[in-house]
């Protein structure tokens, strides 16, 4: 009878744990293997954890052979832009090293059924919009860089030992969990969405709008923002076609079209009841005006369409989260 666990690896983080749920609804078994650097046990509530770093091959090819696992996802990487500019062994330690101990295990188990999670990254500044999976890759930092190598690997590997890869390159993650359950929890964060909220909340006081002269109509930043419930069905409809056998290949996940800072600011400030921060500050090295995905690649391949990406329930989730996880207090602490 086949095997219906997955392994998920990083299973404990912020996109991991919400697919670890989704995987369950849809009748998986997930099993999550992390160890816990970033993620939080208490997002672990759809199956087994099991403690180990991605880098033991030897206690990844365990937790296979104990669960009896079918395919796996990986969602285990150092994921912080800037801190790869100024460490990047750590990346290409835990981001390349670490996939190719995850490979080793799943070819000493027998394991060929893969669901990478990439980045949109690894175009680095595209010349024309909207990105689609054709676009030259050119990643202008160590973290893009990573995850491209990995993807290179996985090609060599399919040809080699016929693993069968899905690489998702996501856009920008956001909103959270849907019954409230999980959402994002760093430390730092450095995404806008829960720093805007935790900015209103009083958590911080160093919230900036990176550049406010961008050639786009409020001269803010505009980027294609997935919901991860959204991102979480796509994981669970690609790892459903590979136990169906899939093949693999390479699909954006965005929704094809984006939103500017501004506008985000004033979604969190309708949903919040509460003036949104607007300090602006000189944009940052490298960061393009617009990046937003051609999302036609993944609804034809993986049936996919999101539900859950209008900016209205991205900000009312993630504020919904943030006043369960953080109550707000006084701005002066």
């Amino acid at each position: 009878m086949p095997s219906d666990a997955v392994l998920v690896v990083g299973g404990a983080g912020y996109i991991g744990s919400q697919t670890c749920k989704a995987l369950r609804a849809a009748g998986l078994a997930p099993v999550t293997f992390d160890n816990l650097s970033t993620g939080h046990r208490d997002f672990v509530k759809w199956g087994p954890l099991v403690e180990g770093d991605i880098r033991d091959h030897g206690a990844l090819a365990a937790a296979m052979r104990r669960h009896g696992v079918a395919a796996v996802l990986h969602f285990a990487a150092c994921a912080y832009v800037g801190e790869s500019v100024t460490n990047p062994e750590k990346y290409y330690d835990n981001n390349v090293t670490g996939s190719l101990s995850l490979l080793k295990a799943m070819r000493a188990v027998g394991c060929s059924k893969l669901v990478f999670s990439s980045t949109c990254a690894v175009y680095g500044e595209p010349d024309a919009m909207p990105i689609r999976e054709t676009t030259p890759t050119n990643p202008i930092n160590p973290y893009g860089a990573s995850k491209l190598m990995v993807e290179r690997i996985l090609a060599d590997y399919r040809t080699a030992y016929g693993l069968n890869p899905f690489c998702l390159r996501y856009f920008n993650a956001c909103g959270a969990d849907l019954d409230g359950e999980i959402g994002e929890l760093r430390d730092p964060e450095t995404h806008l969405i829960p720093r805007a909220i935790m900015a209103i909340q009083g958590y911080i006081d160093d919230f900036q709008v990176f550049g406010g002269d961008f050639d786009t109509p409020d001269g803010t930043a505009i980027r294609d923002y997935i919901h991860v419930a959204d991102l979480a069905d796509a994981h669970v409809a690609a790892v459903q076609r590979l136990l169906a056998g899939d093949s693999g290949t390479i699909c954006n996940l965005g929704t094809g079209r984006g939103y500017s800072v501004k506008e985000v600011l004033a979604a969190i400030a309708a949903e919040s009841d509460e003036p949104a921060p607007r300090v602006e500050g000189p944009r940052r090295a490298g960061d393009p005006a617009r990046l937003v995905a051609d999302a036609s690649f993944a609804a034809a391949r993986l049936g996919f369409a999101t539900k859950h990406s209008d900016l209205a329930t991205i900000a009312r989730t993630a504020w919904a989260w943030h006043r369960k996880a953080h109550p707000k207090r006084d701005a002066r602490g």
